[in-house]
């Protein structure tokens, strides 16, 4: 359990749809504009934030700029001088940024935190950004024979599963068919106009051309610019929010659990490390016991709703193999009987995932939080989980290296 509790008090993601170098704006644009929409929409002045803390992966190499702090004394002069930091652990940079204020106030250093996540992808060429990408593995050792890392990578993933348990491509298609659906539920989805045809979830080459091995464009998550900020307090602070809007303490949700682990950078390390008759990755099994325990729960039974990392549909489907819900190489069953479905019994990212909604890496980890936080609170719209009480991120960073997860949900439940 955590050493106090910790409240979210709002945020803000921004509409991951925009191409901000064709709007001709910069990282800078972006950071300043979701800060100041942030504030705005959980009603809190800029002067009650007492740090900051910033997720990212490669600004230095997509935008050229880093120092992304600083950006926090151009949001308003009351942030003029307020401490901050920024955080790097590839895709899971936005979960580093949200421990790292969670110990700030749980130390009692400071009340209250902004927590950002912010990436620009899309103003580089496709080999550019691949290049850029390209350090979030071992990048002198691993894959070096290809120019697109990730697909490649995760093609190994799939064809772990395939040569272990036999996995059946359908169950793939289906992931991603649905995030795409729920993303065109969300207003702030980059893909909500996508428009697909019945071939486009099949092995059709030109509906669905291979991108990588047996990894197909529809199969991955996409490239993005976007940004997600949330607002973290202490109790007390909490506690003078509520009173403040008129609402009760309870009413905030709280950061129930959280779970951190790492495993080796490279991909063949990892798999030294498998369960010849179990998990393919047991830390990520570990990560969702240690989260669950940290939250007082004994299992996923607790949890209504999960927002995972579906940079490819493998990986969802990897997490949700791992997650406790069916036994080792039993995921398919979860997607079969509509488990993570719509109005199923654990609906997965409702959100559209970064499949659908989009992925712009420092930003992921904090958008799962937020997308979490709406939930709870009966603000995520069109992609609402009925009675949500309890929703539970997945976050990962590499060839699943830097893993972390959260609980959300309020404190009475």
């Amino acid at each position: 359990m955590s050493a106090q509790k910790i409240y979210i008090l709002g945020g803000y993601q921004s509409d991951f749809a925009k191409n901000i170098a064709r709007e001709n704006l910069s990282v800078a644009d972006l950071f300043i504009e979701t800060v100041r929409s942030g504030l705005a929409a959980s009603e809190l002045d800029a002067g009650e934030i007492n740090v900051g803390h910033v997720g990212n992966f490669v600004s230095s190499l997509f935008s050229g700029q880093a120092q992304l702090g600083g950006f926090f004394g151009h949001v308003d002069p009351a942030m003029c001088y307020m401490p901050a930091s920024t955080h790097e652990a590839a895709c899971a940079s936005g979960s580093m940024a949200l421990l790292a204020a969670m110990a700030d106030l749980e130390a009692g250093r400071y009340q209250t935190a902004c927590v950002l996540g912010i990436e620009l992808m899309r103003n580089v060429s496709g080999d550019q950004a691949a290049a850029n990408l390209r350090p979030a593995a071992w990048a002198s050792q691993e894959w070096t024979e290809t120019d697109y890392v990730w697909p490649c990578a995760f093609d190994n993933m799939l064809g772990l599963y395939e040569e272990r348990y036999g996995l059946k491509k359908e169950y793939l298609y289906n992931i991603s068919q649905q995030n795409f659906a729920s993303a065109r539920r969300n207003s702030n989805a980059q893909t909500r106009r996508w428009q697909f045809t019945e071939n486009s979830f099949s092995d059709d080459d030109l509906a669905n051309p291979i991108i990588s091995g047996n990894i197909r464009k529809q199969d991955c998550g996409q490239t993005t610019d976007g940004a997600a900020v949330v607002f973290l307090a202490t109790e007390a602070k909490a506690a003078e929010y509520a009173a403040r809007r008129g609402i009760s303490l309870s009413a905030i949700p709280t950061i129930k659990g959280w779970g951190h682990i790492n495993a080796p950078i490279s991909f063949k390390e990892k798999l030294c490390l498998s369960e010849p008759d179990g998990y393919i990755f047991p830390h990520i099994h570990s990560l969702f016991q240690q989260t669950l325990k940290r939250a007082g729960m004994n299992d996923l039974s607790a949890i209504n709703g999960l927002e995972v990392h579906d940079c490819f549909n493998i990986t969802e489907y990897m997490i949700l193999d791992h997650s406790g819900l069916y036994p080792p190489g039993k995921a398919w069953q979860a997607i079969e009987n509509g488990d993570i479905g719509r109005g199923g019994k654990l609906p997965v990212n409702m959100s559209g995932g970064l499949i659908g909604l989009g992925h712009p890496v420092g930003a992921t980890g904090v958008r799962m939080l937020l997308d979490s936080y709406k939930q709870i609170i009966g603000g995520a719209g069109d992609y609402q989980i009925d009675n949500a009480q309890n929703v539970m991120t997945f976050n990962l960073g590499g060839s699943a290296t830097t893993c972390a997860s959260f609980i959300v949900g309020k404190s009475d439940t």
